[in-house]
């Protein structure tokens, strides 16, 4: 049955080589060699933000890391799965060089598709995280393009060195953050779901995989929220009778 698979929260580096194995193995599973009949294999794989621990800027093509990263997903899509890149805020940083090199589409945040009959919404999810007004504040200040315009002016190196100081800050600050301030606002959830039109809505973010169903305006929208590959390790694939949760 054809259908589509949606993953989140990778945060490959090279410091995490578990999370890069599972990466490759769950990538060579979904190849000729794995699956060789077409109508089996997924037409296509949607990656709903932070595939990267962290996105310096399309100007780090070349490093041996991402390299590998990118090869990975151009086979795929050589192959004749679409791929589909969506910004997180660990890579915000990502590009359309980055997209070409991978043969993927980097798609708006939040993305309205249709899913086999059904409108789905897509997005990394932190716009939802509302409670945390911190949090917010930060994320207006980096999708500005005029900062990230001159952040991505200074050298490849000082931007790196910024980004693990950010990291470093955001661990700290996570210890002592109440973790439902850090979740999803369910008001936030309501105003996005009416405002484009009562879809299914599958993100990520928030490392707490779980199906809930919210009514709105009489409404009830499917909210499907994907793991992280640190801790959880699955992915959900849809198709013409809905969506699931898989593990491997």
């Amino acid at each position: 049955m054809p259908h589509s698979l949606f993953i989140s929260d990778l945060h490959l580096s090279a410091d995490q080589p578990h999370s890069m194995a599972a990466f490759r193995r769950f990538i060579a599973g979904l190849t000729p060699q794995a699956c060789p009949e077409p109508s089996r294999r997924a037409e296509a794989l949607y990656i709903l933000g932070d595939l990267f621990d962290y996105w310096a800027g399309d100007d780090d093509l070349e490093d041996e890391f991402y390299a590998q990263v990118i090869a990975a997903l151009r086979g795929l899509a050589q192959h004749g799965t679409q791929v589909y890149l969506l910004h997180g805020n660990r890579d915000l940083l990502m590009g359309e060089t980055l997209a070409n090199a991978c043969h993927a589409t980097l798609l708006n945040d939040p993305a309205l598709v249709d899913l086999y009959g059904t409108p789905t919404l897509l997005s990394h999810g932190d716009m939802l995280c509302t409670h945390d007004a911190e949090y917010q504040r930060y994320r207006a200040q980096v999708h500005d393009a005029d900062f990230q315009r001159q952040f991505l002016a200074k050298p490849l190196a000082e931007r790196k060195a910024y980004i693990a100081q950010l990291r470093e800050r955001s661990i700290a600050e996570k210890q002592s953050k109440d973790s439902a301030i850090m979740d999803v606002d369910d008001n936030a959830v309501a105003a996005l779901l009416r405002e484009h039109g009562y879809p299914r809505l599958i993100h990520g973010h928030t490392h707490r995989p779980d199906r809930h169903e919210h009514r709105v305006d009489g409404h009830i929208c499917e909210r499907w929220v994907l793991g992280d590959w640190h801790q959880q390790g699955s992915a959900l694939r849809c198709d013409a009778q809905g969506c699931r949760s898989i593990g491997f």
